[in-house]
């Protein structure tokens, strides 16, 4: 008894250590049981959201230059990779969106809001962004900037999402 006793003060001493507890978020979309069965798969958790309209997405490339952000047509006719993940914009709360993978190994991954509606990127008003949350600036995005390591398991990933910001191109929005 006195035992069982002192193993729990040290667990509950340990967890006052870790700080309080924050609520995991379940991911959204068609991917989430992947992020909760163990995976393989990228469980993405987005910030700086301009709104809550449209759509989001999730595409997941080969991780080389040559067919990073390439028509997903061409990829899947050439045999290659390519995976894609959309859910509605959640009106409230944070966003999290998982997405699986094949296999454990490197990928390349974009994020896409897309506000208007429409099936194609608009650069006035869309917003994109990377696993790396590089300013996105006016050049085409580079495969090192969506570049993600996959693990047996789960990967988790922060993107901040950026938006057109004038002459400069995209960057997240300020205190967004």
């Amino acid at each position: 008894m006195v035992r069982k006793l002192v193993m729990t003060t040290g667990l509950a001493a340990a967890m006052l250590a870790a700080g309080p507890a924050r609520a995991v978020q379940s991911p959204i979309g068609s991917d989430s049981a992947a992020c909760t069965s163990g995976g393989p798969a990228i469980r993405v958790t987005v910030d700086g959201l301009k709104d809550r309209t449209g759509e989001l997405k999730l595409e997941l490339y080969p991780a080389n230059e040559a067919d990073f952000l390439k028509d997903d047509r061409d990829l899947i006719k050439e045999g290659k990779f390519f995976r894609r993940v959309r859910v509605p914009t959640p009106a409230s709360g944070p966003v999290v969106l998982c997405i699986r993978v094949p296999s454990p190994g490197p990928y390349a991954l974009l994020f896409t809001h897309n506000r208007d509606g429409r099936n194609k990127f608009n650069f006035w008003s869309d917003g994109a962004g990377f696993p790396s949350n590089t300013k996105l600036g006016r050049a085409r995005p580079k495969v090192t900037q969506g570049r993600i390591v996959v693990p047996e398991g789960v990967v988790s990933v922060e993107i901040r999402a950026q938006y057109l910001r004038g002459l400069g191109g995209f960057g997240p929005i300020q205190g967004g």
